[in-house]
């Protein structure tokens, strides 16, 4: 199992935009194979870092993801000025969980 993560500092003032971006997303991953999970995290505190987490089967099957038409509309929409910078992408190999692939 694959988990990436994506890291996005948002510019102050903008957290309720970035939540509502996240909320009307198109929700086109779910349908890809090997899908398994998406979360959004909230920081906790004030000027905290928001994450996105998906879970896949496996490495193949997030990089299809990355080069289908789905991704590519997903992606689409543009946010001037809700983020302080690039995010910052994360990818890990599960090798204990008490989720099942």
């Amino acid at each position: 199992m694959i988990l990436v993560m994506n890291r996005f500092t948002v510019t102050p003032g903008r957290e309720k935009d970035f939540e509502e971006a996240f909320m009307g997303r198109a929700k086109l991953v779910e349908s890809l194979p090997g899908f398994l999970a998406f979360d959004v995290l909230r920081p906790t505190e004030e000027g905290g870092v928001f994450v996105s987490m998906t879970r896949w089967a496996s490495m193949a099957d997030f990089e299809n993801w990355t080069q289908s038409e789905a991704f590519k509309q997903g992606h689409s929409r543009k946010h001037p000025g809700m983020f302080a910078g690039h995010p910052k992408l994360e990818i890990f190999e599960v090798f204990d969980s008490t989720l099942e692939a």
